[in-house]
């Protein structure tokens, strides 16, 4: 209890210092924060040590309507310095998740992983390389039809890292009452989902598209996210993400009893997202079972 006590009249210093470095936020309740900022100017005023946990996806540089496209080159040396400070802001046991597409380089290749560009600029420890199979996606004529992303999960010290395994496991057993020598064979609370992970997109059209689909263009589906906080998070903890977009990091962060910062360079993806968590602030009443940090 003392120990707890102490963690929470901690993350209350760091937080009041970042509401002062930072100005008002675009939005707030007791436990979230969110800046209309761009994440590296946000980001070099934030202390040491401060995120648990940072779950992002960034631009992928391929000319979408909410990225602005640079020369290869600059574009890596941008990833360098934004990737240096969420590792200086990280907690020694903290951990970080990175999704990142493709990209095409003329006269090399069509569609390269962006991480193979990068994985020398990232200063954390990879734990794993995770597998995103989904269902929806373009039809290839003179190439496989692309159905998966990755998502790269790198923590600051191998040796201590959270990971909660019974949080979510895959309760799908084909024979969950299998006994050898007297005991169960598998975990009553179900499998390791392994590191292939099958989720739908969140589809986007006039008769498919998901319910949860906002009008952003790159959205995160709930259900991908969430085991990510869960597994690598505990509750009251800090989740960032310096990469907001339509919020969905944001949403599962509080739905699972987390505390949120987020940063977001479009004023109407910060908007996006304070409507959805409004939304679930209001179907759930999360913030009031929340500890009022900010």
């Amino acid at each position: 209890m003392v120990y707890k006590t102490v963690v929470i009249l901690k993350l209350i210093m760091l937080v009041n210092e970042i509401d002062r470095v930072l100005g008002k936020p675009y939005y707030q309740t007791n436990s979230c924060l969110i800046y209309q900022l761009d994440c590296l100017d946000a980001m070099i005023k934030i202390p040491d040590n401060l995120i648990n946990l940072t779950v992002t996806s960034p631009p992928y540089n391929i000319g979408k309507n909410y990225e602005k496209n640079l020369p290869i080159d600059e574009y890596l040396s941008w990833c360098n310095m934004w990737l240096s400070e969420i590792y200086r802001i990280t907690l020694s046991t903290g951990a970080f998740w990175l999704n990142l597409g493709y990209l095409s380089i003329p006269d090399r290749a069509k569609a390269i992983p962006i991480p193979y560009l990068i994985w020398d600029k990232i200063p954390f420890y990879l734990i794993q390389e995770i597998v995103w199979n989904y269902g929806a996606g373009v039809a290839g004529k003179k190439f496989f039809s692309p159905r998966n992303e990755k998502f790269l999960w790198y923590v600051k010290n191998p040796d201590k890292y959270t990971f909660n395994l019974d949080e979510v496991r895959d309760p799908n057993v084909k024979y969950p009452h299998q006994k050898k020598n007297g005991k169960l064979k598998v975990n009553p609370k179900g499998k390791n989902p392994t590191d292939v992970w099958q989720f739908p997109k969140v589809t986007s059209g006039k008769n498919r598209a998901a319910k949860e689909r906002t009008p952003h263009p790159a959205q995160f589906p709930i259900a991908v996210i969430s085991r990510i906080i869960q597994a690598c998070s505990n509750p009251n903890e800090i989740v960032f993400d310096p990469f907001l977009g339509s919020g969905t990091t944001a949403v599962v962060a509080l739905s699972l009893k987390r505390q949120f910062i987020g940063f977001e360079i479009r004023a109407d993806y910060c908007e996006i997202a304070a409507n959805r968590i409004e939304n679930l602030l209001t179907e759930k009443q999360v913030d009031a079972e929340q500890l009022s940090l900010f």
